[in-house]
């Protein structure tokens, strides 16, 4: 299967943030290094947006090897669902240049259950309701599904998720959630880019991890933060939240689910 990995240099809260170094190396490039790690995933494709910004994105994947799609900021359901056509996917797991502590084997596990139920979901994630460490979503889907989507999403977040038009209409579409046994891992540990902080923690990950051990685990991470409580302690306090609860008047399957930060 293909994997789509969105990813843009603007973002209002941390700007540039798929390009800041870890080691000297752009960490969108460790991001797409540890999707390929994944047995599942046959080739990795980036889609960033048409902004001229942008470019430089495009430039370090040319300069790797690595395919890049072009297309809308604001509408991303558009840009990933071109991306599809454009490559001619049948099906794809999605994922974000925001999570570069990404699992091989968490992606595994939920391209695997997707494939092991082949014909019995049009959507299969690890996020609805969350579970696993923000940070290690994954979310795969048929073309068909996503075209579907494409045609009928009105709600502007709803263009800028992608996804929730699907997910948040079970009783239309055949929702799948690969989940652990409980949530504490979601509430209690934050693993994605978003802020000074995240990038402060990911990079420490990486410094810590990445040269005795470059296909480290989410075992592997755990093991280092009960070691190293204070670089746990980041982005600790930013743990659980999602944007989720600035829509609650519209989504239907959220609230009391799980989806929310724990007060």
């Amino acid at each position: 299967m293909d994997a789509i990995l969105q990813a843009r240099m603007s973002a209002t809260r941390l700007p540039g943030k798929v390009l800041m170094p870890a080691l000297g190396r752009p960490i969108l490039l460790y991001n797409i290094e540890r999707v390929r790690r994944a047995k599942t995933i046959d080739r990795v494709i980036v889609a960033t947006t048409e902004n001229r910004e942008d470019e430089k994105i495009q430039r370090l994947c040319e300069a790797e090897d690595i395919p890049v799609f072009r297309g809308s900021e604001e509408d991303v359901l558009d840009r990933i669902y071109r991306c599809m056509q454009h490559f001619g996917m049948k099906e794809c797991a999605k994922l974000t240049a925001d999570n570069p502590l990404i699992d091989p084997a968490v992606i595994d596990q939920v391209v695997g259950f997707y494939q092991a139920h082949a014909g019995d979901y049009d959507y299969v994630s690890n996020n609805h309701p969350p579970t696993w460490q923000d940070g290690q979503e994954v979310e795969v889907f048929r073309a068909t599904t996503l075209e579907t989507a494409w045609r009928e999403a009105t709600q502007p977040f709803q263009r800028e998720h992608v996804t929730p038009f699907i997910w948040d209409q079970p009783e239309r579409f055949r929702v799948g959630n690969v989940a652990r046994s409980d949530d504490r891992w979601y509430h209690d540990y934050r693993w994605t880019l978003d802020y000074p902080e995240d990038y402060t923690f990911i990079k420490s990950v990486f410094e810590e991890l990445y040269p005795t051990k470059p296909d480290f685990t989410t075992g592997t991470v755990m093991d280092l933060l009960r070691k190293r409580p204070d670089i746990h302690a980041i982005n600790a306090n930013r743990a659980g939240y999602v944007w989720y609860r600035e829509h609650l008047d519209v989504l239907r399957t959220v609230a009391g689910s799980g989806h929310l930060r724990r007060n």
